[in-house]
């Protein structure tokens, strides 16, 4: 499903953001992206949304090349990867249902799908009754539960989710994580940047740490 083949990304004066990045994250898989500030997370991630330009090597998301893709595409490309933020980035002049209907009416999706997959998404994150509440009148966990219907609605077979919990108390971050393990369990691909040492060694899932742009572990059952 994605395939980063020999990739290297320098940035001025020879600054080297990653160095031969060599990873395959086959579909359905759970995989947390760890490691320092300044390790190559953020760039990883901007080349897996064409928005960046690896220096050099290949990257393929859905067996396609990035490199091949023109710029008309990659608003497509990026409609097939939902975006969880740790700042939620939600409309706070909006409702919850109009948040999750927003992303819906970009890729002008009919009334009727509107209205099944608000029904799905709001179950599927424990917020059904809630759609009429505005972001200011939810905690935390619920804003970024909304955060999380929203990247889902559009029902992206690829879910980023950075540092989804970096804002969130230990329990609460512990729901999220449940969530995420939920909607992977459905068949969805989660990628997960995350600092939380202690969430990623309780959930024994696929592990990539980073280090000066280098992989120095990609361990299937592994620790931060």
């Amino acid at each position: 499903m994605i395939e980063f083949i020999n990739v290297d990304k320098e940035y001025n004066h020879n600054v080297k953001a990653l160095d031969n990045i060599n990873i395959n994250i086959e579909k359905g898989e759970f995989v947390f992206l760890v490691g320092p500030s300044g390790s190559g997370k953020s760039t990883f991630l901007k080349l897996l949304i064409k928005e960046e330009e690896p220096t050099k090597g290949k990257i393929l998301v859905n067996g396609k090349d990035l490199s091949k893709i023109k710029p008309r595409e990659i608003p497509y490309l990026r409609r097939k990867i939902g975006f969880v933020f740790q700042d939620f980035r939600l409309l706070y002049d909006r409702t919850v249902a109009e948040n999750i209907e927003f992303a819906l009416r970009v890729i002008e999706s009919s009334e009727r799908e509107i209205s099944i997959q608000l029904r799905t998404v709001l179950e599927l994150v424990r917020l059904t009754g809630k759609e009429n509440f505005y972001p200011n009148q939810l905690s935390g966990g619920e804003q970024q539960r909304v955060s999380l219907a929203r990247a889902l609605a559009t029902k992206p077979p690829i879910i980023i989710a950075d540092e989804p919990t970096g804002n969130l108390d230990p329990s609460t971050a512990k729901e999220i994580f449940k969530t995420l393990e939920e909607i992977n369990a459905r068949g969805t691909t989660i990628i997960v940047v995350t600092h939380a040492k202690d969430i990623v060694d309780s959930m024994n899932k696929r592990v990539i740490a980073l280090n000066n742009g280098r992989i120095v572990k990609d361990e299937q059952r592994g620790g931060y």
